[in-house]
């Protein structure tokens, strides 16, 4: 048990920062523009690196491969079900009109429902976590020789 508590606590600071930048965005009207979501991938990033940085000084010598990616993995994911919890929220309660708003930029002749929209926020946070973590790993792994 033990073992989740500091992953857990780097997803609930990653989503935190994910939310509070996302409404910072929004208080310029700035939130409906798909280029600010590149940020998105600096905090996550900065996030699980330290989660695996943290998980390395805790483990010491004993410290493999594998506890860290899973200290990342489970950091990005959980992170990822947090913001989309909260973007689902926002969506539909604070803001019923965002998902129009989000497309006008493009030429729609579809109708994108909240599933959708959520399925592919969860859909680039998940696969985000994954390759930060894959990144990330690169630079904590141990070497062999």
């Amino acid at each position: 048990m033990n073992k989740f508590i500091l992953p857990l606590r780097f997803g609930v600071a990653i989503s935190g920062s994910l939310i509070g930048y996302f409404l910072f965005l929004s208080l310029f009207d700035l939130h409906t523009n798909p280029f600010y979501s590149l940020f998105n991938g600096v905090i996550t990033g900065f996030g699980i690196f330290e989660g695996i940085r943290y998980r390395r000084i805790e483990y010491g010598p004993k410290y493999t491969y594998s506890t860290g990616f899973s200290c990342g993995i489970t950091a990005g994911f959980v992170a990822t079900i947090i913001f989309s919890i909260f973007m689902a929220i926002y969506a539909t309660e604070l803001n019923p009109s965002f998902i129009n708003n989000l497309l006008t930029s493009w030429d729609n002749n579809f109708e994108v429902g909240i599933g959708t929209f959520i399925f592919v926020v969860a859909l680039m946070g998940f696969a985000t976590a994954v390759v930060l973590t894959l990144t990330v790993m690169q630079l904590y792994k141990n070497p062999k020789n």
